[in-house]
């Protein structure tokens, strides 16, 4: 199946459809000819104009007073692009740079970059190959845009770097050889427009988005099985309690915990207890809070990956070019550090809900295990949901909160909005390995429930997950069942 990039509006779950399903990418017409006006046009004012143009007959930065002879102007955009690849630590995974490629080839493509054809269309052929360019995760300050990591992330266009291909790292030389294609020739402008822009921020933020949905709507089954699982009551679901207070998150969460458990004879049982603990009873307001927050950070991402953020702005019809701040990260790294707290959040109160499970009260025994005291049974989970929510919550300083002044005080004002994504991806990672040990938790919980039986849906998530983890009767290794229990929250269909 085949995408063509237009200027029609790009979605994240279109970009979920064409990473999952491994679209080929392709440029309308219409788009083809838009890239190649504004190039024509740009050509046409480096000739005619004697006024230099920031970027185009410019050095950049704080350099951008030093015009270029116009015999160097291709050089200068080299040396561009390997002076700014100076990216440190762990890779960043191939699943993200694949979103950067999609989404550097959607900004360029409005025609308002100065992109050659063929530039843009080198970048497509690496999307449809499955080269991934080897970028790493630190280096950028969100501010000209992801300059370190769009440099890693366009290198192999010219033949410098590396990409991995097929498993293996190789240089940018060798798969241009491999693939039998020319290195690419960078006219005026054309290093600065790849460089510059949100591409590297907005693909963290996509591949979050994309994933936090995944897990809001997981947490919900989960916590329907602990809550049966616990003996609580379904009381604080009821939707009259929550249309006096009407978030759409929480009212959505509420009906979905109701619909969870229709049909449980655990959940229709007369309760002794009057009420159960916020972790259990507040439900409703705090996973639905996240999913508002999703519903939020969803809207500006979405703007976004439909934008053109490198610089200078090149208006072929109002023949302008504008330099002027469509690169910062500020509107992307402020969403980002919320969902963090959001997803950390949803974490928290999964952790306190695995607590309850393993804290002998309710009619289940101490650490969920038959025989404690020979046996700790379900005691360390805990321990590590615990040291994994308290790694969140410092991962949830906001980055955005930070500027340190760059290139000789002309970046003066910096987003930090990468860190924002690296830590919010980090913040999701352990968002899923709480959930699943609070899924590790509520089923062993729920089997000591026998005979009664909870709802149809909940037997059936605690039916196809005992078929990969089995029912602990005495201490195990219990590290193996966590990360099957991890990779279960991922295969399984929780959309029932």
């Amino acid at each position: 199946m085949t995408h063509y990039i237009s200027a029609g509006h790009l979605t994240q779950d279109k970009i979920e459809e064409i990473i999952l399903n491994g679209y080929q990418l392709a440029l309308s017409e219409e788009t083809r000819e838009r890239i190649i006006h504004c190039r024509q046009y740009l050509d046409a004012k480096v000739a005619q104009s004697d006024k230099p143009i920031y970027g185009v007959t410019t050095g950049f930065g704080s350099l951008c007073k030093i015009s270029i002879d116009e015999e160097q102007l291709s050089q200068l955009q080299i040396n561009l692009m390997m002076s700014h690849a100076c990216g440190v630590g762990e890779r960043v995974p191939n699943s993200i740079v694949k979103i950067m490629l999609l989404l550097k080839v959607q900004s360029l493509s409005y025609g308002f970059s100065g992109c050659k054809l063929d530039t843009v269309e080198r970048l497509i052929d690496f999307f449809n190959h499955d080269i991934y360019p080897v970028v790493y995760t630190q280096g950028s300050v969100g501010a000209s845009g992801d300059l370190v990591p769009l440099a890693h992330l366009c290198l192999p266009l010219v033949g410098l770097g590396e990409v991995e291909y097929q498993g293996k790292i190789i240089t940018g030389a060798e798969i241009l050889q491999q693939m039998g294609w020319v290195s690419i020739r960078l006219g005026s402008k054309e290093g600065l427009a790849l460089l510059n822009g949100t591409q590297n921020m907005s693909a963290f933020a996509v591949w979050a988005a994309i994933h936090a949905k995944r897990l809001s709507y997981t947490a919900d089954v989960i916590a329907a099985m602990s809550l049966d699982a616990f003996d609580g009551t379904k009381d604080p679901f009821n939707l009259a309690v929550h249309l006096v207070r009407p978030h759409q998150g929480q009212i959505a969460t509420a009906a979905h915990i109701l619909d969870l458990l229709k049909g449980s004879e655990l959940s229709a049982q007369p309760k002794e207890n009057v009420q159960d603990p916020y972790s259990f009873r507040c439900i409703p307001q705090v996973h639905g809070a996240c999913k508002d927050t999703l519903s939020y950070v969803k809207t500006v991402i979405d703007i976004e990956i439909n934008a053109t953020t490198d610089n200078p702005t090149v208006c072929p019809d109002e023949d302008l070019i504008i330099s002027a701040g469509n690169f910062h990260g500020e509107p992307i790294a402020l969403p980002m550090d919320f969902l963090a707290i959001a997803m950390s959040e949803l974490s928290s109160i999964s952790e306190r809900r695995t607590y309850k499970l393993v804290s002998g009260t309710r009619g289940l025994p101490s650490f969920l295990v038959a025989e404690p005291g020979l046996n700790s049974g379900f005691m360390i989970p805990q321990y590590t949901a615990a040291s994994i929510v308290s790694q969140n919550k410092t991962l949830c300083m906001p980055s955005s909160a930070d500027s340190i002044p760059t290139s000789q005080g002309q970046e003066d004002h910096v987003s930090m909005g990468a860190n924002a994504g690296t830590k919010l991806r980090q913040v999701i990672l352990n968002t899923e390995r709480v959930l699943a040990i609070e899924l590790f938790n509520a089923a062993q919980a729920l089997d000591f429930r026998r005979p009664l039986h909870s709802s149809p849906k909940i037997e059936q998530i605690h039916t196809a997950y005992r078929r990969v983890v089995p029912f602990i009767q005495h201490d195990e290794v219990m590290y193996p069942y966590i990360a099957k229990t991890v990779d279960f929250l991922r295969k399984e269909n929780f959309d029932i």
